[in-house]
């Protein structure tokens, strides 16, 4: 009788014997040897929350938004390889285990070093996926594609709100990361074509794009089920 194993959202390690395209090397490194002490206040970064959760100000802030996107991208590819959809490949497999593992990493790497910094954590977070079918590879890949790319913008846009330059570090390494993950989505869906750096995601300057984080929470908020209610101050 086939046995089923369910990979749990709760955590997960990273199988380092892979030597392949998405190897979490500095990233790895980064997250071993860091302690956090401390998180400096400062008021050019600000997203309020008026029902019942409150990201913070400052850096405090921005590690607690990253967090939140941890969150979701952890919870989806949780689904992904829970319920792997038909034909699916055993590269594509492959891939996708390897995405859950990192982003369960990025996700208890934020929640440890907001602990040790704060207070001040944002809880687990519930979403919801309306319009994906975790059965169709279409539905997933696109959604994966669309969760990536937000996540590199994300990170690529908060790094000038960040005043710890030890912080600053750390999400230049993970955002390094999901820019990898972006690629391996997209060539998944286009293999072998130039999607992988396509027009929609690098500037005229051949760098990603870098969004704000007002327009990060918009794109995101059709999948976070958690009530929420964002102001913003002191962002243009």
């Amino acid at each position: 009788m086939k046995r089923t194993v369910q990979v749990s959202n709760a955590g997960a390690t990273l199988d380092t014997s892979r030597r392949n395209f998405l190897k979490l090397s500095g990233v790895g490194l980064a997250i071993a040897g860091l302690t956090i002490i401390g998180c400096d206040d400062n008021d050019d970064f600000q997203i309020m929350e008026e029902s019942k959760y409150d990201l913070g100000t400052g850096d405090v802030g921005i590690l607690n938004y990253a967090y939140a996107l941890e969150q979701l991208e952890a919870d989806f590819y949780t689904k992904v390889v829970n319920n792997f959809y038909t034909g699916i490949s055993s590269i594509e497999k492959e891939v996708f285990t390897d995405l859950y593992h990192h982003e369960v990493i990025h996700r208890d790497f934020f929640k440890v070093a907001i602990s040790g910094a704060t207070d001040h954590v944002l809880p687990k977070l519930e979403f919801q996926y309306p319009n994906v079918n975790f059965n169709d590879r279409n539905s997933v890949l696109a959604t994966a594609k669309a969760l990536e790319d937000t996540g590199v913008a994300a990170y690529n846009g908060a790094g000038k709100y960040i005043s710890n330059p030890t912080y600053l570090v750390i999400a230049g390494k993970i955002v390094s990361v999901e820019a990898r993950h972006a690629s391996a989505i997209r060539n998944l869906i286009n293999p072998g074509s130039a999607d992988f750096s396509g027009d929609d995601v690098i500037d005229a300057n051949g760098l990603d794009l870098a969004k704000e984080p007002k327009d990060i929470v918009m794109a995101a908020g059709a999948f976070i089920k958690t009530p929420f209610t964002w102001k913003e101050r002191g962002i243009n």
